[in-house]
């Protein structure tokens, strides 16, 4: 009778998607870690979500953020999580493929960009993920080699399992208000906080929220490292709330507080607010810092003439 060596004995007692995390994974990956894993993993599935189609990582294939999102009047609303499984098989990818998410690496906006697949590839239940620091433009700058040509890819089918562990509803957003029980931060630029500035929302934030930026988590297009998200968090009061929630004006800007205090600081209990502004505005829920009509209309005379120029 063969003896079990120590192990062979965790191996068989590990679940198979431990089993199959390439090694040096983690959450945010740096170009040369994700050249030194891709050198050994024939596996790991590269997309790219923003930039552009023909420039790509060698392996890599392009699906646009576009495929992701949900209609026009309302962009962070969530497709039937059939419709996401069915874009992932498309691109090879099931529970158990390893998955980077690359951006165009242009700005900020670029990585919320690969933040919310990121996001929505977890709630599927895709075990391993990451984010390319930089994104393609980092790739390039290391000198890595690149590709105009996709990779050819076989698709698979995804029996997904849709998990609301990292989402908030705009129900439980309105209950929130009255309970209290949630840290509600928004993520976007002071002047949205203040209800200075808008675009597909009504102006103000949402009753209660606090203003941590997505910027305080980024240096241009690349993001902080977990020891500085950390460091924002704690400054922000978060890392003992009970629960943190994330939102913006369509779930995107907020996709990468999300990432940074969920993924990077490991906050327990963080979530995003997918549908954002542009459905709680339009469900009349409460806000602070509302405009008067007057201000309303002093505030959208200014920003048009800003426009302007």
């Amino acid at each position: 009778m063969l003896r079990k060596t120590a192990a062979s004995v965790i191996a068989l007692t590990l679940p198979a998607a431990a089993l199959a995390t390439p090694e040096g994974w983690s959450p945010l990956l740096e170009p040369a870690e994700l050249s030194a894993i891709l050198e050994v993993q024939d596996d790991v599935r590269v997309i790219h979500v923003t930039g552009a189609a023909d420039q790509l990582i060698p392996g890599a294939t392009f699906s646009p953020y576009a495929d992701w999102r949900g209609p026009s009047d309302n962009p962070g609303a969530l497709r039937d999580p059939s419709d996401f499984a069915a874009t992932a098989g498309a691109l090879g990818i099931d529970a158990d493929t390893p998955v980077v998410v690359v951006h165009g690496g242009a700005n900020a906006s670029d990585m919320g960009a690969a933040a919310r697949v990121y996001w929505t590839l977890q709630s599927l239940g895709v075990q391993d993920l990451a984010l390319l620091n930089g994104g393609f433009a980092a790739w390039d700058a290391a000198g890595l080699p690149t590709t105009d040509t996709p990779a050819e890819i076989t698709p698979v089918e995804f029996a997904a399992e849709w998990s609301d562990d990292w989402r908030v509803s705009t129900d439980e957003v309105i209950a929130m208000i009255d309970t209290g029980e949630a840290r509600i931060i928004d993520s976007r630029p002071r002047g949205f906080f203040d209800g200075v500035q808008w675009s597909i929302a009504r102006p103000g934030t949402i009753r209660g929220a606090e203003n941590v930026t997505f910027a305080e988590f980024m240096n241009d297009a690349r993001m902080i490292d977990a020891d500085a998200a950390r460091a924002v968090a704690a400054d922000a009061g978060l890392t003992d709330a009970p629960l943190t929630v994330s939102f913006c004006n369509t779930g995107h800007w907020a996709a990468i507080n999300w990432f940074a205090l969920s993924e990077l600081a490991g906050i327990d209990n963080t979530r995003l607010y997918p549908e954002s502004m542009a459905e709680f505005g339009a469900s009349g829920g409460l806000l602070d810092n509302e405009p008067s009509r007057i201000a309303y209309l002093w505030h959208s005379a200014r920003n048009w003439v800003s426009g302007l120029f």
